[in-house]
């Protein structure tokens, strides 16, 4: 029904370790997208004014983003939606929910550092759901590692096959640019920090004699000796390998200098997939469905300190999404309609009437929303997909003053639908822990506590390993349940959770109950 505009559109996130160059990806997009008119746009934006991405104290002291950048804009009559994620390891858990709104994913590796810790933790949850990849190798113009190397060590650590689509002519000082191995072009490089268009020169293959011209007999001779290994090795790019996610095209550049974007955004738009089906409790959603549905994977809460507004990030998955219309929220069976829904344009938002399949819709929520929630035409089912992670730092929440209960449980309530952290409540003694990535999530939470709701607390560390969900034969969890009594508590979907101190005690759980599997995902089923 809506097929013409689910075919214009792309959504796909950037990931990256830290300092990788992601934010200066982005950015460039945004240059060749006609989004922004000058490279800086969107760092500058984010030093001078309180954007959704740093819009605390804390954040801006400390010079990070931790919230998930939502950007669209036109190119070559495509509709492209990019979701920025925070590189800070701290903010993990914000750019695995991401992922679940994309259909593909551009991974920006730094060539000096190759493939970092973080880099492998994102591409697991990209393996976990067959997130179709595409890799951008950035800083070319830095001494790094030999391009061959880099390959060998993407395929051994990312669990993926590569295939290069550019091939690099040197690297640091001597960088003189990239061979276009499927169109048989070279592309010179040039420092420039605001060019946009390329210094693409058109040759007849590399037997043309221009090459020894334009480069010299030494680099000529290299680059035509490493293009022949490249064929024997990797041959055609299959599209179907890689939107199956077992191959990812690899692109080599330097994103600072506008260099090689070109052609990875042209790649982009020609292989990356447009919206895909989704699953459901009830069955697969297919994206041209007459009638809407999306579901919520981020909640900005308290954007504007004087205003006390959240913002819910919806990914329309079927139909269409229209202002004023009446949708109904699955998980609290009420009708809700929403006036003023945001589309998000570079680092501007505007009101918008309507959104497709792919389209990210930012709507203004009370209090309603918990990530993960659908809303739908009138059926009744909930997305699936949209993990929980054990966190990797335990703290129990302990309340300073008595007199703010109330507001210290609406408080840690909200911020941890919100996805800030995760909140595991155990019926003996009404305890409240708190699990988070890092450290920095309990600094931010306290902040947001005492600021946002007039609540004191303090967080006592407590020896946690993991935080375990478990799946199993009903009468042996229940069993398990009562051995470990003291080591149960509930997630936000009261799910039973097991918290097992040391790893240890988690194996010999294993070995004393065979027939429970311990999940370090409540996602497990997916």
């Amino acid at each position: 029904m809506y097929e013409s505009e689910i075919a214009k559109r792309k959504t796909f996130a950037i990931i990256a370790h830290p300092d990788a160059g992601k934010t200066t990806l982005t950015e460039k997009f945004l240059l060749f997208g006609g989004q922004i008119q000058t490279a800086g746009a969107v760092k500058n934006n984010k030093i001078n004014k309180a954007t959704t991405s740093d819009f605390m104290e804390i954040e801006k002291q400390r010079g990070i983003s931790v919230a998930t950048s939502v950007m669209t804009f036109h190119y070559k009559e495509k509709w492209v939606n990019i979701l920025d994620t925070p590189g800070h390891k701290d903010f993990a858990e914000d750019t695995y929910r991401t992922l679940t709104a994309v259909d593909s994913v551009i991974l920006v590796i730094d060539c000096v550092k190759g493939v970092e810790e973080q880099t492998e933790r994102l591409m697991e949850v990209c393996r976990m759901r067959s997130t179709p990849v595409i890799i951008f190798v950035n800083k070319m113009d830095r001494d790094g590692k030999d391009p061959f190397d880099l390959l060998e060590e993407l395929e051994a650590k990312l669990n993926i096959g590569v295939h290069p689509m550019s091939w690099p002519i040197n690297g640091g000082k001597d960088f003189k640019g990239v061979y276009l191995l499927h169109n048989q072009s070279l592309n010179l490089f040039e420092s420039s920090k605001t060019k946009v268009a390329d210094d693409v020169v058109k040759i007849n293959g590399l037997s043309d004699p221009q090459i020894d011209t334009i480069l010299n007999a030494k680099d000529a001779s290299k680059l035509r000796d490493d293009v022949e290994l490249i064929d024997g090795v990797y041959g055609e790019l299959s599209q179907s390998d890689y939107l199956n996610a077992k191959t990812a095209p690899v692109f080599f550049g330097s994103a600072l200098n506008s260099f090689g974007i070109q052609e990875l955004l042209d790649t982009f738009i020609e292989v990356a997939p447009n919206p895909l089906p989704r699953a459901t409790t009830k069955r697969e959603i297919e994206p041209n469905e007459a009638k809407f549905s999306g579901f919520v994977f981020k909640i900005h809460a308290n954007l504007d300190p004087k205003h006390r507004d959240r913002i819910a990030f919806l990914r329309v998955c079927s139909g269409k999404f229209e202002r004023n219309k009446n949708f109904k929220h699955v998980r609290l069976e009420k009708q809700m309609k929403f006036a003023n829904p945001y589309m998000f344009l570079a680092q501007s938002k505007e009101v918008m009437d309507d959104a497709y399949p792919g389209d990210v819709v930012g709507l203004y929520d009370t209090g309603n929303f918990k990530i993960g929630d659908t809303l739908t035409e009138g059926e009744s089912f909930i997305f699936k997909g949209i993990p929980s992670f054990s966190p990797e730092i335990f703290k129990e929440l302990i309340n300073i003053d008595p007199m703010k209960s109330k507001q210290l449980e609406k408080g840690i309530q909200q911020l941890t639908d919100e996805g800030l952290a995760s909140l595991f409540l155990q019926e003996l003694g009404n305890r409240k822990f708190v699990g988070t990535v890092g450290e920095l999530q309990f600094e931010v939470l306290q902040y947001r506590l005492e600021h946002e709701y007039g609540a004191k607390c303090r967080f006592e560390p407590r020896g946690i390993h993991k935080a375990c969900w478990m799946s199993g034969e009903e009468a042996d969890l229940k069993d398990f349940m009562k051995y470990r009594q003291t080591n149960i508590a509930y997630d936000k979907d009261n799910q039973p959770v097991f918290l097992a101190e040391t790893a240890f005690i988690l194996r010999m759980a294993e070995e004393k109950y065979p027939n429970i599997t311990f999940h370090t995902t409540s996602e497990f089923k997916v």
